[in-house]
């Protein structure tokens, strides 16, 4: 089982932008255009899954000269990282509909006395 990950709204975007498509390998760029959050966000974020063993990654290899473009590192979720980022989207989105079925809002019952 990978290693725990601080999850954060940003790291929960990356993995359901990895979890389209968790057997293809990703890289920044498209993983940054599917979860709407900015490169400079995504990288710190693919460095702590990586560490943490939920994900993978490697250089492609490529003549950046022959190609007009630098090279890509693609990321690709791990099976125990798969399992564990489904969990987290899973936990997730059980906080937000019982956060949205609690009302702070007034009752609509009389109050006051005004019954």
């Amino acid at each position: 089982m990978p290693a725990k990950v601080r999850m954060t709204l940003q790291t929960l975007q990356v993995l359901q932008a990895l979890l389209e498509r968790p057997s293809d390998e990703h890289y920044g760029l498209k993983i940054s255009e599917h979860s709407g959050l900015p490169t400079g966000s995504i990288y710190p974020i693919l460095t702590r899954l990586e560490t943490a063993g939920w994900v993978t990654s490697d250089w492609e290899e490529i003549d950046e000269s022959a190609e007009g473009r630098r090279r890509r590192r693609y990321y690709q979720l791990t099976t125990d990282g798969t399992a564990a980022a489904r969990d987290e989207i899973a936990k997730m989105q059980a906080r937000l509909s019982t956060s949205r079925s609690t009302s702070w809002a007034p009752s609509p019952e009389p109050g006051w006395g005004m019954a």
